[in-house]
C-alpha cells in the first residue's frame, strides 16, 4: 500500500507524497522487534551505504538549527533520520514491483489531469497543483519519465491494460510538466535523455523505445495545441533575460536573478569554504552584500540560491556539497544496470530488474538536473519523494522472488 501511495498520491492530493511515508513510519515503529535483528541479506552493502548517505544529509540539515530559526527547522533533518527505520522495515517486508508500477501510473495520470483542470477549467496561467509550479512540474515530469522507463523495459511482458496505464501516465506526466512551464524540468529531461536512450538501446529494448518516443511526441504536440503561444513565450523570455543579464547586468527577471544568485553563492561559498555561512548567516550576508551594491536587490526575495549545490556551498561549505553528492552518488551506484547485476536477477520476470534499476537511477539523475536551476531539496516535496522512492525501489529490487517468470502477469 505504501509503495503505491508514495508515487500514486504524490501530486494530485495535498501533501500526497507524505501519506505513504507516514504509513511506512508507523509500520516500522510497530514492528521494531521483528526487523531489529534481521540481516539485510543480499542488500546488506547497499543498505548500509544508503543509511550512511541519508544520515549524513540529515546531519547537514540539522545544522539549520540556529538562533535565527530555532528548532522548527529540525523538521527537514527529522525526515531523514526517521527514514532510516523505514528502510530496515522495507528490507524485511519488501513491496512488490507491481505496486510501484501502478503507483507511478496513477500518480502521473492524476498529476496531468489536475494540470489540465487548473489550466483549462480554472484558467491558471502556470499550473502548480498543491505546491509551487516548479516543484509540481518537475515531479510530474519525474513520474512521467519513470512510467516511460518501465514501459520500455517491460512493454513486451505486460498485459495490455498495464501497458495502457503506463502509457497514459507517461503522456499525462509530461503534459503536467509542460503546463507548469517549469523550464528547469525540461532542461533536466534534455540532459538525461541521451542516457536513457543509450541504456535502453544497449539492453535491446528498441521496439518499445520507439513507442515511448511516439508518446513523448504526442505529449509535446498536445501541449503545443493547449498552450503553444505561452510555451513559446517562456522560451523567448528566457533567452532575452540571459542576454539582458550578460550585457547590462539586469537581475530583476526570473533568469537574471538566478544568474545573480549563482554568482553571489559562489563568492560567499569561497569566503567560508569549510563551514559556510549557515542559514541565518546566508540571509544576513546577502543583505549586506546587496546594500554594498554587490548583488541586485531582487535576490532578497528568496532564501536560497536557486541551485542545489551552490546553495549548500554558500550555507554549509564544501562538506555540505559533499553530503549532497553522496546522497545522489550512492543510489546511482546501487541502481546502475550492469551485465553481471542483470544476470543475477534472471529469476525475476523478464525486464523487472532492469525496470527497477532504471526507475531508481532516474531519481538522482533527474534531481541533479532539477538542482541546476532550483534548490529542489529546500522543499518538503523534493525531500520526501526522493527519500521514500529510493528506499521503496531499493527494497523491491532486492525482494526475494519465489515466482517463476510469467509473461502474462505483472509480478515480481
Amino acid at each position: 500500500m505504501a509503495a503505491f501511495m508514495v508515487p500514486g498520491l504524490a501530486l494530485w492530493l495535498p501533501s500526497g507524497y507524505s501519506w505513504g511515508a507516514v504509513l511506512l513510519l508507523l509500520c516500522s515503529l510497530a514492528t521494531v522487534p521483528t526487523w531489529w535483528h534481521r540481516p539485510a541479506g543480499a542488500a546488506r552493502t547497499g543498505a548500509w551505504a544508503l543509511v550512511a548517505a541519508i544520515t549524513l544529509m540529515g546531519l547537514v540539515w540539522a545544522l539549520d538549527v540556529d538562533a535565527g530559526y530555532g528548532l522548527r527547522h529540525l523538521d527537514r533533518a527529522s525526515k531523514y533520520l526517521l527514514a532510516v527505520p523505514c528502510l530496515f522495515y522495507l528490507l524485511v517486508y519488501p513491496p512488490p514491483a507491481r505496486a510501484l508500477w501502478w503507483g507511478l501510473a496513477v500518480g502521473a495520470t492524476g498529476s496531468g489531469l489536475l494540470a489540465l483542470y487548473q489550466a483549462d477549467v480554472l484558467g491558471v496561467g502556470r499550473v502548480a497543483g498543491f505546491t509551487n509550479a516548479i516543484q509540481y512540474g518537475n515531479l510530474s515530469l519525474a513520474l512521467g519519465v519513470m512510467c516511460g522507463l518501465v514501459l520500455c523495459a517491460m512493454g513486451g511482458v505486460l498485459r495490455r491494460w498495464a501497458v495502457a496505464g503506463l502509457a497514459l501516465g507517461l503522456l499525462l506526466g509530461l503534459l503536467g510538466s509542460l503546463l507548469s512551464m517549469s523550464r528547469g524540468g525540461w532542461l533536466a529531461l534534455g540532459l538525461s535523455l541521451p542516457l536513457w536512450l543509450a541504456l535502453l538501446w544497449r539492453w535491446g529494448h528498441r521496439r518499445t523505445l520507439w513507442r515511448a518516443a511516439a508518446l513523448c511526441a504526442l505529449a509535446a504536440a498536445a501541449a503545443l495545441v493547449l498552450q503553444g503561444p505561452e510555451l513559446s513565450q517562456r522560451w523567448g523570455t528566457a533567452r532575452a533575460e540571459v542576454l539582458d543579464y550578460a550585457r547590462h547586468g539586469q537581475a530583476g527577471s526570473s533568469v537574471g536573478q538566478r544568474l545573480d544568485h549563482w554568482r553571489l553563492a559562489w563568492a560567499m561559498g569561497w569566503d567560508k569554504p569549510w563551514t559556510g555561512w549557515g542559514r541565518t548567516g546566508y540571509v544576513l550576508e546577502k543583505q549586506r552584500r546587496v546594500a554594498a551594491g554587490q548583488a541586485h536587490p531582487f535576490v532578497l526575495q528568496f532564501d536560497h540560491g536557486h541551485n542545489e549545490a551552490l546553495d549548500l556551498f554558500a550555507k554549509r561549505g564544501l562538506p555540505g556539497v559533499l553530503a549532497l553528492l553522496v546522497l545522489y552518488a550512492v543510489p546511482w551506484a546501487i541502481f546502475w544496470p550492469t551485465r553481471r547485476r542483470l544476470a543475477a536477477d534472471l529469476h525475476r520476470p523478464e525486464g523487472t530488474a532492469l525496470a527497477l534499476r532504471l526507475v531508481g537511477l532516474a531519481l538522482p539523475v533527474l534531481y541533479l538536473g532539477f538542482g541546476l536551476t532550483q534548490a529542489f531539496l529546500a522543499h518538503n516535496s523534493g525531500n520526501m519523494f526522493y527519500l521514500f522512492m529510493v528506499m521503496l525501489v531499493f527494497a523491491a529490487l532486492y525482494a526475494p522472488c519465489t515466482h517463476a517468470p510469467d509473461r502474462g502477469r505483472l509480478r515480481t
